[in-house]
Parts: C-alpha cells; sequence; structure tokens
C-alpha cells in the first residue's frame, strides 16, 4: 500500500493538484458553463493566489526549517511557479480572443492596469521557459538573477489586479498577505539545539 507521504511526493498528484483546476474551468468556460468576467476574475484570483504561496515558501522553509511540510513546499516550488503561469495563459487568451480587435488590445495595453499586467506576462514567460535543470545549468549564476524578477512581476501583478477590477479591496487585501509573508524573511531564524 501507498503511504500519504508517497502519495503526496508523487509528481503525478502534484500536477492533478496544481494544473486540474486550470483545465476544468477551461473547459467550463469553452462550453459556456462560465460567463467571460466569472473566468477572467477566477483565472487571474487563482494566478495570483499561487503567486503568494510560490513566494511563501522560502520565508516559511526558513522560519520553520526541520518541518516535514516545508521541505516538501521546497520540492514543488518550481511546479508552483508553473502553475502561475498556466493560470495567468488562459486568463490572457480569454481577453485576446474577447476583444478580437489588435487596435483595441494596443491602446488597452498603454493604459497603467493593462500594462502591469502584460509586463508581468512578459516576466512570466522568461521564467516558465527557464524553469528546468537545462536552463539552471546553462545559466549558471544568471539563472538566480533572472528568477528574482518574480519579485518585480508580483508587484506588477498585483497593480493590474488593483488597478483593472470593479472593487480593488480584495486585490489590496492579497498584496498585504504577501508583503506580509515576505515580511517573515526578516523574522530571526530558529537555532538549532547544541548536541551535548
Amino acid at each position: 500500500m501507498l503511504n500519504l507521504s508517497t502519495v503526496l511526493s508523487s509528481r503525478i498528484f502534484v500536477w492533478a493538484v496544481l494544473f486540474g483546476p486550470v483545465v476544468w474551468l477551461s473547459w467550463r468556460y469553452l462550453t459556456g458553463a462560465l460567463f467571460y468576467g466569472e473566468f477572467i476574475h477566477v483565472t487571474g484570483e487563482l494566478s495570483a493566489r499561487l503567486l503568494i504561496v510560490t513566494l511563501a515558501v522560502t520565508p516559511l522553509r526558513n522560519l520553520f526549517p526541520r518541518k516535514r511540510w516545508t521541505i516538501w513546499l521546497v520540492r514543488q516550488r518550481r511546479y508552483l511557479g508553473l502553475a502561475v503561469f498556466a493560470y495567468a495563459v488562459p486568463h490572457l487568451i480569454a481577453y485576446v480572443v474577447k476583444l478580437r480587435d489588435a487596435t483595441r488590445i494596443f491602446w488597452e495595453s498603454i493604459e497603467p492596469g493593462m500594462l502591469t499586467g502584460w509586463l508581468a506576462m512578459l516576466i512570466f514567460v522568461a521564467l516558465a521557459i527557464t524553469s528546468n535543470n537545462a536552463s539552471v545549468r546553462k545559466l549558471g549564476k544568471r539563472w538566480k538573477l533572472l528568477h528574482r524578477f518574480v519579485y518585480v512581476a508580483s508587484i506588477l501583478t498585483f497593480l493590474h489586479w488593483v488597478l483593472t477590477a470593479f472593487n480593488p479591496l480584495e486585490g489590496y487585501v492579497h498584496a498585504a498577505i504577501l508583503l506580509g509573508i515576505q515580511a517573515l524573511r526578516f523574522m530571526p531564524r530558529p537555532k538549532r539545539a547544541k548536541s551535548k
């Protein structure tokens, strides 16, 4: 029999949990079960929430270095990052297909609310393309430097949310949660007990 830790560590399980919902949501949208506004909202919101979880991995690991669940999170961090991208892509595609007007898309793209979204997406594309072992080996130290742009993307993402939402309060709340989690980085790390 498989134990719980084996199941949770299974790549199939992780991929099903992270990517299953976006497949299901996209199917519902394509079959008319979800309206455009609902689909745009839920894919954008889930992408932002997954971004928060992804950026929470290191602070939580630093705060709880011996906990098995933080070790598990560190192992899944790359998949979490890819899931952020996986929800952002249909969010963008739905918008582009809905407008079907390159001129309108261009003029909207230079407005602050949409420009922040486009810039965040460009960063996510670069991060998604290089989220593999081959890129880590090829880029060397530059890989870490590139992937630190996720912090820029997170700022742009929440600006996009706040500037384009009918009610920006939810965006502010999520941004505050992200800031709170990042503040954990500055908390002193638990000291290891000295062996006698």
